[in-house]
C-alpha cells in the first residue's frame, strides 16, 4: 500500500527574491518512486492584492542551501519514516523547504502558474497530470518562485507526496 507523507513549514519568511519553496532529491534505487499529489503556498503577512509566480521545476546540479525539514505521515497508524530525511544540502535521498541560496544548477519549468497572495495557491494533481520521480532519478523536483514574491513574511508551504504504488 503506498504511504502518503507531508513537508512544508508555515510562518514562513521566504530567504530570496526567488527561491525554492519544497525541495525533494529523490533517493537510490531500488526505493520506490515518489509522486507529487498536492502542494500549496499562502501567506498571512499582507492585507494588499499582489499577483506571484511559482514554478514546478527539476534540477540536476548544484543544488540550493535549504532548511532541514522532517516529512510527515499523514497516516497516523503507519509508525514508519519517509525515505527522506531533512537535509540542507539537496542531496540524494533528502528534501528541505525554504531555501536561504539558489544553487547554480539550472532549472527546467514541468509548468508555471501565478497566484493572488491574498487568495493562495493550491495544484492538486489528477491522474493524467501527476508528477512522479523514480528512485535514483538523476533530477530533483521543487516547487520555487521565479521572482520575487509581492511580501516575503508569514507564508505556509508545503508538498503532500506518495511512496510506492498506488
Amino acid at each position: 500500500m503506498a504511504r502518503v507523507f507531508s513537508l512544508g513549514g508555515d510562518g514562513l519568511t521566504i530567504a530570496n527574491a526567488a527561491a525554492t519553496l519544497v525541495f525533494f532529491n529523490p533517493p537510490a534505487a531500488p526505493k520506490p518512486e515518489t509522486r507529487v499529489i498536492r502542494m500549496w503556498v499562502s501567506q498571512s503577512g499582507s492585507t494588499t492584492s499582489a499577483q506571484g509566480r511559482l514554478q514546478a521545476v527539476t534540477q540536476v546540479s548544484t543544488f540550493p542551501t535549504l532548511v532541514s525539514a522532517t516529512p510527515r505521515c499523514l497516516n497516523f497508524s503507519d509508525a514508519t519514516a519517509s525515505q527522506y530525511t531533512g537535509n540542507t544540502t539537496g542531496a540524494v535521498g533528502t528534501c528541505g523547504i525554504n531555501a536561504s541560496a539558489e544553487g547554480a544548477g539550472a532549472k527546467t519549468a514541468l509548468f508555471g502558474d501565478a497566484f493572488n497572495v491574498l487568495n493562495g495557491w493550491a495544484w492538486v494533481s489528477t491522474p493524467p497530470e501527476q508528477i512522479d520521480m523514480p528512485a535514483g532519478s538523476a533530477s530533483s523536483f521543487a516547487l520555487w518562485t521565479p521572482a520575487a514574491l509581492p511580501t516575503l513574511g508569514n507564508f505556509a508551504v508545503g508538498c503532500n507526496f506518495q511512496e510506492g504504488n498506488a
